[in-house]
């Protein structure tokens, strides 16, 4: 086996020798491409900096890996230096490649911190007064029921006072609002008379679309003006002086400044394509920091923007012990990939996604994807479509939307825990999945955050044909299982507990069952669903604290009441207490005298947030 080594104080013009290394992973990988048979590289610890590796079909059977017991950061940007002070004290560096227009870049980070972008308002957001009443009519119809206009996708009206001619168009950018997703947007003109902006880029939707649904679709942020400088540890790329500006934190000088910038949108990158793949490739124990996004609309998932490892027809491929975080785009971007095995990384402080995937008969397993879609809110924990994916005993935390995204068929969802998701957008899950078949949903737990009573523990939206939600545990969350324009579907064995109102929906759907859950309600309990809906609701047991449990009724089209009255038990349906041995601090086991016990209701043995996850079968 050949094996070739990095490290920061290496030559490339040297041999690559353990006493010689060479300086940077790029050189190394050429240098491993002239040896047959396996090959490895091996980065000592430390920085490298402005790392851009490409692989291809020639470099199968390459493993990259950290040297035994060091860490090696690569990075998909540079060193910023020469920080002096300005009369407010700030850290100002001059940067004449973006005065020329030739660098730009939406993310800085400073002692390994994500800094954030100077901000307007300095706290919540503005409301816009544009208007878009156009029906969305799902995606499965086909999206909007007229297509907007340029002018739509390119205009905001804003409110009086809001802005105005003092705001540089150069600099600002704005974030708009939708649903469940937003869209990021440069300035290209402002009209103080009529309060109207123009963009330099255009929204995927226009400004004011679903307003009608939800108020937060009229809201916008502006970024990365002088004006939002309002708190120690800010920044803003001044493009018209062609400097970066940062509001230093104590004790933080221009002589122990660390600040880095991106310069890339990539580290690594496996290009193969639809004739020659890339094969064989093991990445381990590295950490990639610091890239990069362009200036448009993510859409939906923030899906547009790249990852840090970023790659097409990747087969065989396995990533191991990865940490990737402070980058702009996605963590891991794999599109048309087969046999990925991602296992023990942690993918954290995201622009975008952690993860976004396309493929098939791939695994992510023992993960911890965490404060995800910094820049871009509507990114994703992990956003997959595909056949036969498996995500397996992982950790999501921390999520402006959905923790799981998945469009697949013939996957498995398990054993994994989900804490703190929904922190900004709306319409999304825990575990989220549509435009899918035959996936199973089971063995996890979800605890609900913030946003709790706006957000879905498990959701089966569009499309979604004869998917199992079964053995899970939701606490905390207003709707544990929402389901739109699906078929098929069942819900068994799972535990839901909330302390408030709780609901259970089942939207233009047809043929679901729920059997042997045990739901518990603080409030008032209620089934909506319209006729055909659910076809059974048996052997449950079902509590609600206020006494009340309904059976809600919807016409045809799925969105109107046409009937609400109290639930009637049947086929095994009880209504009774289960008696928890401690539901307010979460010991969710059974009583001895518990009914629920005698019934041979589902129990969840260990049920606290912190909890060990689930010993579920990989390879089921």
């Amino acid at each position: 086996m050949a094996t070739f080594y990095v490290a920061p104080h290496g030559d490339d013009a040297g041999p690559g020798s353990v006493a010689h290394p060479f300086a940077s992973p790029a050189r190394a990988c050429a240098a491993a491409r002239e040896s047959a048979g396996p090959r490895v590289v091996v980065l000592a610890g430390g920085r490298y900096y402005d790392v851009g590796v490409t692989l291809g079909p020639e470099d199968a059977g390459l493993t990259i890996e950290a040297a035994p017991g060091e860490s090696p950061v690569l990075y998909g940007g540079r060193p910023i230096t020469g920080w002096q002070r300005d009369d407010n004290g700030w850290l100002v560096a001059d940067l004449p490649e973006v005065q020329a227009g030739a660098w730009d870049f939406r993310l800085l980070v400073v002692q390994g911190r994500l800094c954030p972008r100077a901000h307007l308002p300095a706290a919540g957001r503005f409301e816009h007064e544009s208007v878009f009443d156009v029906r969305w009519m799902s995606s499965t119809a086909g999206g909007w029921e007229r297509k907007p206009t340029e002018k739509e996708l390119t205009t905001l009206i804003y409110r009086d006072g809001d802005l105005g001619a003092w705001l540089d168009l150069r600099n600002a950018e704005l974030t708009i609002y939708h649903c469940w997703d937003e869209s990021m947007v440069g300035l290209s003109t402002l009209d103080p008379a009529t309060r109207t902006v123009t963009f330099a880029n255009p929204a995927g939707h226009p400004a004011g679309s679903f307003a009608n649904w939800q108020p937060q679709a009229r809201t916008y942020e502006v970024w990365n003006v002088r004006e939002g400088m309002t708190t120690p540890g800010q920044w803003y790329l001044d493009r018209t002086a062609g400097r970066v500006v940062y509001w230093p934190l104590p004790g933080e000088t221009p002589e122990t400044l660390d600040a880095v910038a991106p310069t890339r949108e990539n580290i690594i990158r496996l290009a193969g394509t639809a004739a020659a793949h890339v094969t064989d490739i093991t990445l381990r124990g590295l950490t990639l920091a610091v890239t990069n996004t362009p200036l448009k609309a993510g859409g939906f998932g923030a899906h547009a923007y790249d990852g840090a490892l970023s790659g097409e027809y990747a087969h065989g491929c396995c990533f191991e012990r990865l940490t990737v975080e402070t980058v702009a785009g996605q963590g891991m971007k794999l599109l048309k990939s087969r046999n990925i095995e991602i296992t023990a990384c942690e993918i954290c402080q995201t622009g975008a996604c952690g993860i976004l995937f396309n493929g098939e008969d791939s695994r992510l397993t023992h993960s911890a994807i965490h404060h995800i879609g910094r820049l871009y809110p509507s990114g994703i924990g992990f956003s997959a479509s595909g056949a036969r994916l498996q995500v397996l005993q992982n950790d999501f935390h921390h999520t402006p939307y959905s923790c799981i995204h998945l469009s697949s068929s013939d996957s498995r969802i398990s054993g994994n825990r989900f804490t703190d998701f929904m922190q900004t957008l709306l319409d999304g899950a825990a575990v989220y999945v549509g435009f899918a078949a035959r996936i199973v949903i089971d063995h996890n737990r979800v605890f609900g955050g913030t946003n709790s009573p706006q957000s879905h523990a498990y959701y089966i939206d569009e499309q979604g044909l004869d998917c199992v939600v079964e053995d899970n545990l939701s606490v905390n969350v207003a709707w544990p299982a929402h389901n739109h324009m699906a078929r098929g579907g069942s819900l068994r064995r799972n535990v839901f507990i909330n302390p408030g109102d709780t609901r259970l929906t089942f939207m233009r759907c047809e043929g679901f069952t729920a059997a042997d859950n045990v739901i518990v309600s603080g409030g008032n309990l209620c089934f909506s669903a319209p006729v055909g809906g659910i076809t059974a609701i048996s052997g449950n047991l079902l509590y609600s604290g206020s006494g009340v449990i309904e059976n809600e009724t919807y016409d045809v089209d799925g969105y109107t009441p046409i009937d609400r009255a109290p639930l009637v038990p049947r086929d095994g349906t009880v209504i009774t207490d289960p008696q928890f041995i401690d539901q307010a601090n979460g010991d969710y086991r059974y009583q001895p005298n518990s009914p629920a016990a005698r019934l041979g209701m589902p129990i969840i043995m260990e049920c606290g947030a912190a909890a060990p996850l689930w010993n579920v079968q990989l390879g089921s």
